[in-house]
């Protein structure tokens, strides 16, 4: 089917992607997942709306980042004011600023092989990847060569160049329980 079809096809709350003309059906995910993907959104949410930065979007909303490229619905993913025209009804057309995915044991080749080349090759400027199985955080920065490179997590702090300010402590995204949004607005100045 074309991506026109997929979008009008009648798959919303499903967890799903377009691939080469095909719907592809992703496994459901795990409750660690689902609470850190939450976090992620919960906490970027209240930083992107207090410094008005653009918008965020999660799964299963579509990114169509090319033409010739696969629909994926990124588990979370940043739109910048400037980019807010390419944001449609039912996908973003083009790619974001920001991408995270977040890891399970049957998306391990595909977050890091399809998706990274996909995401590089269609210009999203930060991909997160995100492993709560194995407690790792790879944070990857697009050059001006188009090539993605690890970005630095000096003391375990992560410093976005696509979210001006925002810093994370790496140590957050494993910690059980997850630290309350309260403190981390506490940390980031914000209240």
């Amino acid at each position: 089917m074309s991506y026109e079809q997929f979008l009008a096809w009648p798959h919303e709350n499903t967890h799903v992607e377009w691939v080469d003309g095909e719907v592809i059906a992703m496994a459901p995910v795990s409750n660690q997942h689902n609470e850190l993907s939450g976090f992620l959104l919960t906490l970027l949410t209240h930083f992107v709306e207090y410094h008005r930065l653009g918008k965020l979007r999660y799964e299963p909303f579509q990114m169509k980042t090319a033409p010739d490229l696969p629909g994926r619905s990124p588990d979370v993913f940043f739109i910048s004011n400037a980019n807010l025209p390419r944001l449609k009804k039912t996908h973003l057309e083009g790619p974001a600023d920001l991408v995270i995915e977040i890891i399970s044991p049957d998306s391990r080749a595909r977050d890091r092989g399809k998706k990274f080349y996909e995401y590089e090759q269609a210009g999203v400027g930060e991909y997160w990847l995100l492993d709560p199985d194995r407690e790792q955080a790879e944070f990857y920065v697009r050059g001006d060569d188009g090539i993605y490179r690890p970005a630095a997590t000096p003391d375990n702090l992560y410093k976005s160049p696509t979210l001006p300010n925002l810093w994370l402590k790496v140590d957050w995204l494993f910690h059980r329980p997850l630290p309350t949004l309260m403190s981390i607005l506490k940390e980031w100045k914000l209240i």
